[in-house]
């Protein structure tokens, strides 16, 4: 039984995890979660983790075969260095304490390796936002909303994916009608800002942001009941309320939508994407209901001209939550060949 070694490395947190291939799938054999912070780097954490698994004692578990990590900040060549936490990686350096040879080992950004998972994806970790026709010869498009907006493409290739690291979440916000305008006039204001990015209005954050811009717009006495969620979990409450058929959080949710629908499309057209797309992040699964409803494909379709192209895209929602280190572990399947 051939064993595979699987990571999720961020800044506040690291999930390390070994999984076994059995026929064509992937069996989770044993996991752990650690506080990264509590590791100078990230060798001595992996060992435990071996050691505590049992790796290498007889009648327990095999010895890994290949392995990799994927990694919460830029990957250059066989190095990276994580954006929160000051560890550079090296691949050469983990695969010779891990006891694997060179190719054997490789580091992935963090957002690019669900491009490896995603065709491997079983029923209970995704969920259809709309049914569609995939051509398995184009390009492919996983984009995420959580604390900021991940995007990455899938390009096919002779041996599988080929994942395309992408900052597109970064690009300029371009407000489409009157609502995002003033959205985007007044959070260049309130963060005070040059300019303003995708990714401040089409993430998880950014639902708080357009419910802050609602609140301070229709209840600048501070009477609305959100206000006093403000400094907590605002995003989570304005779901919630919106759920509950309060009017401002349903607008709130509502503009939302539409703006990640419409920046899902422009990315699908700039990728020719008919492989699919598909909607991870911490959103994907809290606000399935929401991504399944009109607002969100209406606005991906709205294309003009340019609607047809994306006729036969099926969206998907990536609803697993590990899902880093399952994709992780395809890419170190991957490394076997």
């Amino acid at each position: 039984m051939t064993t595979l070694l699987a990571g999720d490395i961020g800044g506040t947190k690291t999930l390390l995890a070994l999984y076994s291939c059995e026929n064509d799938r992937l069996v989770l054999q044993a996991s752990e979660r650690f506080i990264s912070a509590d590791w100078p780097e990230l060798e001595p954490m992996v060992q435990r983790f071996l050691n505590s698994a049992g790796v290498g004692i007889p009648g327990r578990v095999a010895q890994p075969a290949a392995a990799c990590f994927a990694v919460a900040g830029p990957v250059e060549g066989s190095q990276a260095r994580l954006t929160n936490l000051p560890w550079l990686l090296d691949q050469d350096a983990l695969a010779a304490a891990v006891g694997l040879g060179r190719g054997k080992l490789e580091l992935v950004n963090d957002f690019a390796v669900l491009i490896y998972g995603l065709p491997h994806l079983q029923g209970n970790q995704q969920a259809t936002i709309r049914a569609g026709n995939p051509d398995s010869s184009a390009p492919l498009l996983v984009l995420g909303a959580g604390t900021g907006l991940g995007v990455a493409f899938g390009i096919p290739t002779a041996t599988g994916l080929q994942a395309i690291a992408s900052e597109a979440g970064h690009g300029e916000f371009a407000a489409r009608n009157q609502d995002e305008w003033l959205l985007r006039q007044w959070l260049l204001s309130d963060l005070n800002l040059d300019r303003l990015s995708i990714e401040r209005v089409v993430s998880g954050t950014g639902l708080g942001a357009v419910a802050r811009w609602l609140l301070q717009l229709h209840h600048p006495q501070g009477d609305h009941p959100l206000q006093s969620q403000v400094a907590a979990d605002l995003p989570a409450a304005v779901a919630a309320a919106a759920s509950a058929g309060d009017p401002l959080a349903s607008k709130a949710l509502d503009l939302w939508l539409r703006a990640y629908g419409a920046v899902a499309g422009d990315l699908a057209l700039a990728g020719l994407c008919r492989g699919g797309v598909w909607l991870a992040g911490g959103t994907a699964g809290k606000l399935l209901t929401a991504l399944q409803g009109d607002p969100f494909v209406q606005a991906f379709q709205a294309k003009g001209r340019l609607a047809p192209v994306l006729d036969s895209v099926p969206i998907t929602a990536v609803t697993d939550p590990a899902v880093g280190q399952f994709s992780a572990a395809c890419r170190a399947r991957m490394l076997l060949d």
